[in-house]
């Protein structure tokens, strides 16, 4: 109970109302005690009237006004003459004297308390103003402990009147908590706990029903996220079959194309000159689709493997990727702007580096042809004391928004029709790989621009691998 929202608010509320009630009692008391003793003031000018009739009035008659008016002596001024109108004996002598005339709030609240903590049976003098123009000034001598005893009596009605309305007003509350916020809340742990036994299942998605404004925005909230997650999981699920019938086919395709390079090693030995200058690119070919396809295949079993780091001269690995897609291009009027210094010596796995080159060079030409008009893809690259930079551009339509939005997403950065998305992601994480970056650096309908930064320290490889 107490460790329950509903349970903490029932307590809380309790103690709320009965600080507010406590704020209320103090200035209740003193008025009463005011009241009090105006009262006692105007029964005492009462009982004076008699003796102003009769001047001659007996002992017993005066004792016993005296006695109904609850005070032992009173005491008028008229005219500036003051006038003891009736007395008797005081049992003990005047402990104080209290100003009823225009007191403060603040003064009544203090003397209302002095009088709850007196302990002492006290007589005290009450001055005031008399009723209906009865004269100047009213004084009368009274015991404080009767006066004492009402007060107390008067406090304690109002504590357990406070503490009913406390008690009816927390458990009003308890149950519209219950009914407003609880409740619902409960509910959506319910649909979060069927969600998580089975979160692919779509049915289990929550249904935003709550009418509390802050509720129902938490609903959306988690039903958004319930969608993404279970499309994560589902696109997950998908991946992995993917994965293991890539690992199937390029285990095969690798048999093949190591059949394929025997056979290539044997037709660079012909005499034919166009043969003698192709053979050598035949066999890079071959050897990367076999290299691709043994890596894959390390892929579905842990990861992409990390780079053999070594010196490459990147002019060379740039002239291989251009003359593989100048011969993709045929006789299509397309140009390529090489500007590589021939000397630029780079520190990185050269196979992994040219398929990053050669993902955004193809991807460059596949959009240029698209478009049926002539188009130039250019390759620059320079450094500096941190980094080995290299700069591939196109003259093509440039990248759809939505390919954008999920440039290094699997399967949904795709810019072609049929194509799946994965060139940017592998690329992507084989410049990872190497502790650099692979960005977009603008697209328009005047092309677009990728940068890939290398660095050139060692410890930018160490805290990327990290």
């Amino acid at each position: 109970m107490v460790n329950s929202l509903s349970g903490r608010f029932l307590i809380l509320t309790i103690i709320f109302v009965m600080i507010a009630e406590i704020f209320i009692f103090v200035p209740s008391v003193a008025r009463f005690r005011e009241d009090y003793l105006l009262a006692r003031l105007e029964r005492a000018q009462i009982a004076s009237l008699a003796a102003e009739v009769d001047a001659m009035i007996s002992p017993e008659l005066e004792a016993e006004l005296l006695e109904n008016a609850e005070v032992y002596n009173v005491v008028l001024r008229r005219d500036e003459i003051r006038q003891l109108a009736l007395s008797s004996k005081l049992p003990a002598p005047i402990a104080t004297t209290y100003d009823m005339r225009d007191p403060s709030g603040l003064m009544l609240v203090a003397d209302a308390l002095r009088t709850l903590l007196q302990t002492e049976d006290r007589i005290i003098r009450v001055i005031g103003n008399p009723v209906r123009d009865g004269g100047l000034l009213i004084e009368i001598t009274m015991e404080e402990r009767p006066l004492q005893a009402a007060m107390r009596d008067y406090g304690r009605n109002i504590l357990i009147l406070s503490a009913f309305i406390s008690v009816a007003t927390a458990s009003l509350l308890f149950f519209s908590v219950q009914i407003l916020l609880v409740r619902p809340i409960k509910g959506v742990v319910n649909h979060m706990q069927n969600y998580a036994k089975a979160p692919e299942d779509a049915r289990q998605i929550i249904t935003p029903s709550a009418r509390v404004r802050e509720l129902r925005d938490a609903e959306v909230a988690l039903q958004m996220m319930q969608t993404q997650l279970t499309g994560a999981l589902r696109q997950k699920e998908r991946l992995a079959q993917l994965g293991g019938a890539v690992a199937k086919v390029s285990h095969d395709l690798r048999n093949i194309m190591t059949s394929a390079q025997l056979f290539t090693d044997r037709i660079g030995g012909s005499d034919d000159p166009l043969v003698k200058r192709m053979a050598p690119k035949l066999v890079n070919s071959i050897t990367r689709a076999v290299n691709l396809c043994e890596t894959t295949l390390a892929f579905g079993r842990v990861d992409e493997p990390a780079p053999a780091l070594a010196r490459v001269n990147l002019s060379r690995i740039v002239e291989d990727v251009v003359d593989s897609e100048r011969l993709a291009a045929g006789d299509y009027p397309l140009s390529f702007a090489e500007d590589i210094p021939a000397t630029m010596t780079l520190r990185a796995d050269g196979e992994q580096l040219y398929r990053v080159i050669f993902n955004l060079v193809r991807n460059a030409r596949q959009a240029i042809m698209a478009t049926g008009t002539p188009g130039e893809i250019g390759l620059h690259a320079d450094e500096d004391e941190l980094v080995w930079r290299l700069t591939v551009s196109d003259t093509g339509p440039g990248m759809p928004k939505k390919a954008q939005e999920h440039l290094f997403q699997p399967f949904q950065g795709g810019v072609r029709k049929g194509g799946a998305g994965l060139g940017l992601v592998i690329a992507a994480d084989l410049i990872r790989g190497h502790g650099g970056r692979l960005e977009l650096l603008e697209t328009s309908e005047k092309g677009t621009t990728f940068v890939i930064q290398l660095p050139k320290a060692d410890l930018a490889l160490a805290d990327a691998a990290q």
